[in-house]
């Protein structure tokens, strides 16, 4: 079963001051606003949010639909979107595992991986024993998942009262959280290394491809921040 003090410890952290609740809550009411402008009813909204919570994964299948995609379309799209998280579920898993936690357990709370909850665990493990991680984890993702679809649902009841500029300065305050969440966690020569040398060469890619400016930016910047600080390490 699962541990209620670190299970509530964990639902806690939505109170902490470096809590992602309202940047992740804004973020969500603009995909409320969305999902109800494109043509969802309530019901399918909040489902939408309670599968997938993550925001990009929330906008790609929103994007895709307003432009006409099929259902494979918005499959292909959304799975590459979500593909992110694999690293950041591999980089995560280990910090939890232990003999003495049911394999269930990491099998259901996998759903809960997103940046706002993996930075608020990567930031809080050390402090939590190894045997019980995974039931903070799980009261972590809880909080963060219920803040989700509540945001939803208000955001779709909003939907009238919020303008175009109103949604997409919503949809960018989690983005803009997670950006200071990282500068706040730049200990390490890979990860200074890979913010700056990302943020230089997204916007310079812009200029060759701006569909792909970002995954380049990205991808090229953390390869060569790895790269450079196995070679300072050895």
């Amino acid at each position: 079963m699962i541990n209620s003090k670190y299970f509530f410890k964990g639902l806690g952290c939505v109170k902490s001051f470096d809590s992602p609740a309202i940047a992740l809550g804004c973020c969500m009411v603009a995909i409320g606003a969305l999902l109800k402008n494109i043509g969802f009813n309530l019901q399918e909204s909040a489902f939408s949010t309670f599968l997938t919570y993550a925001l990009p994964g929330s906008l790609v299948m929103a994007e895709t639909m307003i432009i006409g995609g099929s259902l494979l379309n918005i499959f292909f799209a959304v799975w590459l979107v979500n593909s992110r998280l694999y690293p950041m579920t591999v980089s995560l898993v280990p910090l939890m595992m232990h003999k003495n936690q049911p394999k269930w357990k990491y099998y259901v709370s996998c759903h809960f991986v997103a940046v706002s909850a993996w930075l608020i665990m990567k930031n809080n493990y050390k402090f939590i024993t190894r045997e019980h991680r995974i039931d903070y984890w799980i009261g972590v993702g809880t909080a963060t998942w219920t803040i989700s679809i509540v945001a939803t649902i208000i955001g779709y009841f909003s939907a009238d009262y919020l303008n175009k500029d109103i949604i997409i300065g919503l949809a960018i305050v989690n983005p803009v959280y997670f950006m200071c969440m990282m500068i706040g966690s730049m200990k390490t020569f890979q990860i200074n290394f890979s913010i700056i040398l990302g943020t230089i060469l997204g916007p310079a890619f812009y200029f060759v491809s701006p569909e792909w400016c970002i995954l380049f930016g990205g991808l090229i910047a953390g390869t060569i921040a790895f790269f450079l600080g196995e070679k300072n390490v050895k």
